[in-house]
């Protein structure tokens, strides 16, 4: 990198800087911040452990956006003078700091769009195997691994909530994703995803298309913020089946609901109790209905009409080709990456990035 290159990022750095400075709004998240650090240390605060830990997350997401946006001015402006008063033989010494300061100001910036009802939510994740047979089902598999991976990379947490295994790898699969604004920037992941390669399940080594579906949901964890009729849902309670916790296929504890006027149902037998079973299934049904709503812009429960997107041809939003060349392209985006094998090693911050901004 040359001492023009530097300053040329540099400037436009600043460019951009100024561009959202007014968005940040950091005088008034200070004083939010401050009310909430004056509520954690009042006496009896953790009497309410939902409430606290609500209240707490809120606190350390607010700070965590103070501080990067601080340490993002006060950089470039240190790394702006020590630029323009280095030679050409010095600028070296700046590009690791110039680089993770691009790096930083990227990653920040995406957080200022993220201003959804939803987006500091966690996520529900769901894996649906779509057409294409045994391929289908490995690459199933194949984006699970994907997200569990980016999951990680982000310092996020995982939680694998329900699984249906087939013997050439996954049918469906749901997880949820607990990290900061992990809805906001996962919520363009939502869709059909198609893979082409040379099929290992194949005698021949044909080309194969197969599909999957991903479903992104805002965990929904305050009945206030989705109000459900007791009666627009039923329960049913079964005998859970496969591997599972040390009174799994023992006692009747998993938990199907139904919200009747969808017809939307949802299952839950991982946990070990059937309370945890039924909770768990409501909060899983409340995301989808939360998803829906925000899709309709409806108002009211009542008003949701959801409609189903097939996993097959002519509905993917993101293709993986593997064969007869080596592509990962969003079809809503436009954006690409030419090696598959690191997106579907987690790298997805360009194409989170890309959404975003789309």
């Amino acid at each position: 990198m040359t001492k023009p290159e530097a300053l040329e990022i540099l400037k436009d750095l600043a460019s951009r800087y100024q561009a959202v400075e007014t968005k940040l709004d950091l005088d008034q998240k200070q004083i939010q911040l401050q009310g909430l650090n004056d509520q954690m240390g009042a006496a009896g605060f953790w009497d309410d452990n939902t409430t606290a830990q609500k209240v707490s997350k809120e606190a350390a997401r607010l700070e965590t956006f103070i501080t990067a946006w601080q340490q993002i001015q006060g950089n470039l402006a240190a790394l702006q003078e020590f630029v323009t008063e280095s030679s050409e033989d010095e600028i070296g010494e700046f590009v690791n700091e110039i680089e993770q300061l691009n790096k930083n100001f990227d990653h920040s910036e995406n957080l200022v769009l993220l201003n959804g009802e939803y987006d500091t939510h966690d996520v529900i994740l769901s894996l649906h195997v779509g057409t294409g047979g045994q391929d289908a089902e490995d690459f199933c598999q194949m984006l699970q691994r994907m997200y569990l991976r980016h999951t990680e990379q982000q310092g996020w947490k995982a939680n694998l909530i329900e699984e249906s295994p087939s013997d050439a790898g996954l049918k469906s699969a749901v997880i949820e994703i607990s990290g900061d604004y992990a809805y906001g920037l996962l919520k363009g992941e939502h869709g059909v995803h198609r893979l082409i390669r040379l099929s290992p399940f194949n005698a021949k080594s044909l080309r194969q298309t197969s599909f999957a579906k991903v479903e992104i949901l805002p965990a929904i964890e305050q009945d206030t913020e989705l109000d459900i009729a007791e009666s627009d849902l039923r329960f049913d309670v079964f005998r859970s089946s496969g591997a599972g916790g040390q009174s799994v296929n023992t006692t009747d504890s998993a938990v199907r609901v139904t919200y009747l006027p969808l017809n939307l149902v949802v299952t839950c037998q991982n946990e070990k109790s059937q309370h945890q079973n039924k909770a768990t299934a409501l909060k899983i049904l409340k995301s989808r209905l939360a998803q829906i709503k925000l899709e309709q812009q409806a108002e009211r429960l009542e008003e949701l009409r959801g409609d189903k997107l097939d996993a097959n041809f002519g509905s993917q939003i993101r293709t993986y080709t593997l064969q007869p060349y080596k592509l990962v392209k969003d079809h809503r985006t436009d954006h690409e990456h030419n090696n598959p094998e690191k997106v579907l090693d987690g790298n997805l911050e360009g194409f989170t990035q890309a959404w975003l901004r789309h």
